[in-house]
């Protein structure tokens, strides 16, 4: 009897490790977090911070796979939620400034319109969205205008990453060949 349901058990947990195998698979845009300070959760698990971070920024990397990155699948002119699937999501930890305006301690959905030359930054108040639909302007915090530069290099995936830059920081998006870059004052 006991070999029955040691034999019942163990293809029990056959059958579910392979049902589980089958339902989970790499996302085709996987998720990302960036934090300022670079490596922040490296250095407080050394012991090197006890301090909060300044910012977090948790985004979808969509891959350009021989696409046209902007003005195809990204649109001129169209709001972008800067990434794929849920919009991207940025969290100050500290008050900080952008373009002048104060952003107070909080989490906030980032929202991009981008044309050839530059894009507008929108900082909205409306978290836990999907994409970019269901936008509602009466709940942004702020909108700044960021030039855009062309890159030699193409990045594969769509990145975002925190820059030292005293007094503050700059939140650098790259992908294709086009690089932008938010300044942060702290």
């Amino acid at each position: 009897m006991k070999k029955f349901i040691f034999s019942l058990a163990l293809l029990s947990f056959i059958v579910a490790c392979s049902a589980q195998k089958n339902k989970t698979s790499l996302a085709p845009s996987p998720m990302a977090m960036s934090y300022l300070p670079d490596n922040y959760p490296l250095l407080k698990i050394d012991g090197k911070t006890k301090e909060d971070p300044i910012a977090r920024v948790i985004y979808c990397r969509p891959q350009k796979k021989g696409r046209t990155t902007f003005g195809g699948i990204v649109p001129y002119n169209e709001n972008w939620r800067l990434g794929a699937n849920e919009a991207t999501e940025i969290e100050f930890f500290k008050p900080i400034t952008i373009a002048g305006t104060a952003v107070a301690t909080g989490r906030y959905t980032l929202y991009c319109v981008p044309t050839p030359t530059k894009w507008t930054i929108i900082l909205s108040k409306d978290n836990y969205t999907w994409g970019s639909y269901g936008y509602d302007a009466k709940k942004d915090v702020l909108r700044t205008d960021i030039p855009v530069t062309k890159n030699d290099k193409v990045t594969e995936a769509f990145t975002m990453y925190f820059e030292d830059a005293k007094p503050g920081a700059n939140l650098i998006m790259l992908w294709d060949d086009v690089k932008t870059s938010l300044p942060i004052g702290l």
